[in-house]
């Protein structure tokens, strides 16, 4: 597989896993428990969806085209608290992953070292998307670690349990050496 293919599957499947750990630690916790922020300085994990889905749909939007700070975006309203209920949240959530999915979807590998611009700073589309490969990860694990806090039983874990690292290291190194993403087990496992 060429390189430029193999990146843009790779990034797409890594997404996909951090998606996925936000949206499993959102079903862990009660509804209510999204809203919570513990002091001023924390954000609840609906202000952290919102801002992610404002950015998303900033970034993502005519992506190839046109600045990926639009001029529609108001980033620090992403910041406030206004949604109420965990079916708004969901909205929130799905409708920046919708975007932001579509156009990852959209790229070929001939893009990926086209200039974009973010306030007006050239990127190519990889340090784009390494971009937010670090931007989502970072707010995606806040969203966890929340959860974990607020989680009021047994938290069922989204890695490697507490102590069951030898166990798996074990079962991992009892099989054949392959070559894929280590999100495709990964994701098995949160099914």
């Amino acid at each position: 597989m060429e390189a430029n293919t193999a990146y843009l599957e790779s990034v797409k499947k890594q997404f996909l896993y951090y998606k996925t750990l936000g949206e499993k630690a959102f079903e862990q916790i009660e509804p209510e428990q999204l809203f919570i922020s513990l002091n001023e300085n924390t954000n609840s994990i609906a202000v952290i969806v919102k801002h992610l889905s404002g950015n998303m749909l900033s970034r993502w939007t005519d992506f190839l085209t046109t600045d990926g700070e639009k001029e529609w975006r108001n980033r620090d309203a992403e910041f406030e608290e206004s949604i109420t209920t965990k079916e708004e949240l969901l909205s929130f959530w799905n409708k920046g992953w919708d975007c932001f999915i579509t156009t990852l979807n959209t790229l070929e590998t001939n893009h990926l070292s086209q200039i974009i611009y973010i306030r007006n700073e050239g990127h190519t589309v990889i340090e784009a998307i390494n971009r937010q490969l670090a931007h989502y990860p970072y707010h995606i694990g806040q969203i966890v670690f929340y959860a974990k806090l607020l989680k009021q039983s047994e938290w069922n874990s989204l890695s490697i349990p507490k102590n069951n690292s030898t166990a798996y290291n074990v079962d991992k190194f009892s099989k054949e050496k392959t070559i894929k993403n280590f999100t495709e087990e990964e994701l098995r496992r949160l099914q």
